[in-house]
């Protein structure tokens, strides 16, 4: 077995063809109740990386999503993201694995058309080993895809509510997020924000279906209104069927990471996402409940 192992490994060599490393999928110590339930680190945005860690461990939430630009340390001016040396790269995995917090992505993003920028951010990724990358930047896909396939890192592609008088802003849609990607390859897809469609009064289950196969992570937020004024409220608390859209992640197998994005209360939003967290862990006993009744 040895020597055919070896002598499989000098032909693929010879042919210049060197298997890429495979990246981890999200582990099941960093899953609750079936899902990756994490943080988007924008929710903490006026305090700095290492904060949020910490923040985040105290919401009783497991992975992290990291954005380009949050300050990496108190008192400090150096940033956090795919510029970050590597010893404020191992600063900042040291203090995840202080917190018992796995990152697991990190956006949104924008990627470049020009390769050696957009390859930074596929280097900082896979530094970090993340499981995904979050981005808009849909006029880069070609790119995108070449450099997923090199570095087996997915990249999800996120929706702002549409922008009104801006034509080529398309991402908002997900019909178009659909036809971006249905043909590239699979590890590229949605990285679905239901708050935002929710702001421009999409059906999000139905969203979630036309997408299913190409959701790589959800944005997880709550409304107390459809459209607008955009008012957030914990999750489960609002106008969102959060118990119906966790429903059809489940039934589609879904195993990237829901990220909590909650953007109010800017000073203190630990006792708001600390509920979010708990409603989303607390979905399977919801549903069966409802099975037993």
């Amino acid at each position: 077995m040895r020597v055919f192992t070896s002598l499989l490994l000098l032909g693929v060599l010879a042919l210049g063809h060197v298997p890429p490393a495979r990246t981890a999928p999200i582990p099941e110590a960093s899953r609750q109740g079936g899902f990756a339930i994490g943080i988007q680190a924008y929710s903490f945005r006026q305090y700095s990386a290492l904060e949020a860690i910490e923040r985040a461990a105290k919401t009783g939430a497991k992975v992290i999503e990291f954005y380009d630009g949050q300050r990496l340390a108190p008192g400090e001016k150096a940033v956090f993201g795919h510029h970050s040396s590597l010893a404020d790269i191992a600063r900042v995995k040291e203090a995840l694995a202080k917190h018992g917090i796995r990152a697991v992505n990190y956006g949104v993003v924008p990627i470049s058309k020009k390769e050696a920028d957009a390859r930074k951010v596929f280097e900082f990724a896979k530094a970090m080993e993340l499981y995904a990358i979050t981005t808009e930047s849909d006029g880069s896909i070609d790119l995108i895809e070449k450099l997923v396939k090199e570095y087996d890192i997915r990249v999800g592609f996120h929706n702002h509510p549409r922008q009104g008088r801006n034509k080529n802003y398309k991402v908002w849609e997900p019909q178009y997020i659909l036809s971006l990607v249905k043909d590239c390859d699979p590890r590229i897809g949605a990285a679905a924000d239901v708050g935002h469609w929710t702001t421009d009064k999409l059906d999000v289950v139905a969203s979630l279906k036309l997408l299913e196969g190409r959701l790589v992570s959800l944005h997880i937020k709550d409304r107390e209104v459809a459209g607008r004024p955009v008012k957030n409220v914990p999750v489960g608390s609002g106008v969102i069927a959060i118990d119906a859209v966790l429903d059809e992640l489940q039934r589609q197998g879904f195993v990237g990471n829901l990220s909590i994005e909650y953007e109010d209360k800017w000073e203190n939003n630990v006792p708001e996402i600390t509920q979010s967290v708990a409603f989303l862990r607390g979905h399977r006993a919801r549903k069966e409940a409802r099975a037993g009744r």
